[in-house]
């Protein structure tokens, strides 16, 4: 039941993180281009990578800490960091053809 609590709060504050800053940004730069969705993006995958780091390589952040920031909280702040993420997986498993 922790682990459903955890990615729904991650969720939701995944899903209002990503409408301020969203917000913010085309509030700063215009609608022209979409500005709002590449700041998400890009914040999101350079989240992802740093709890990745922070997971399998410095091990301070446990199962428990990625169900509930990256699953649920970038999870749902953006889908393309997920993307990326398993991109980076089928990459480090040597899976470059499907990576591709």
């Amino acid at each position: 039941m922790l682990k459903w609590g955890s990615l729904i709060l991650g969720g939701a504050l995944g899903t209002v993180a990503r409408y301020v800053l969203a917000g913010a940004v085309y509030r700063a730069w215009g609608t022209a281009f979409p500005y709002g969705t590449l700041a998400v993006n890009l914040t999101g995958c350079f989240l992802v990578g740093v709890l990745t780091v922070l997971s399998e390589e410095k091990f301070i952040l446990g199962p428990a800490g990625r169900v509930f920031l990256m699953i649920g909280f970038c999870g749902a702040f953006t889908t393309f960091s997920t993307f990326i993420l398993e991109t980076a997986n089928l990459m480090k498993d040597g899976e470059n053809a499907r990576a591709s």
